[in-house]
């Protein structure tokens, strides 16, 4: 199966092993699937990051390439996923998101999220 890995499962993925749910490691880890990260999620850190959140402190080259390293595949924002974001409702503002969501619906990969306010999306998607 496909996954988009969301923003914050990547991190914590990464830097903070212990607040990944069960559901989540099961899926991270099972050979089977492939995961993705969107390149707005880098966007995210990087904003983010600027702006002081502690959440986001991290090296973001070193980042990508520990991502690139452990299999998973970059999803690249394209005018299409631009497009399928004006047509998602105007339930959740975080642009970052809502990107995630667009591109999920249009690539038809399941996206892996700890946000339960994304559930309310008519979107494939897999609360962890």
């Amino acid at each position: 199966m496909k996954f988009l890995i969301d923003t914050h499962i990547l991190l914590w993925a990464a830097y903070e092993s212990t607040k990944l749910s069960i559901a989540a490691r099961d899926i991270m880890e099972d050979e089977g699937n492939e995961l993705f990260y969107s390149a707005a999620s880098l966007w995210e850190i990087a904003i983010k990051n600027g702006l002081g959140r502690e959440d986001f402190q991290v090296n973001l080259p070193l980042f990508r390439r520990g991502l690139l390293d452990n299999g998973y595949r970059e999803l690249s924002i394209t005018s299409s996923h631009a497009i399928a974001v004006a047509t998602l409702p105007q339930i959740h503002k975080d642009p970052f998101d809502r990107m995630l969501l667009a591109q999920a619906l249009h690539e038809g990969i399941t996206l892996l999220t700890s946000d339960g306010n994304l559930m309310r999306y008519s979107v494939p998607l897999r609360l962890a």
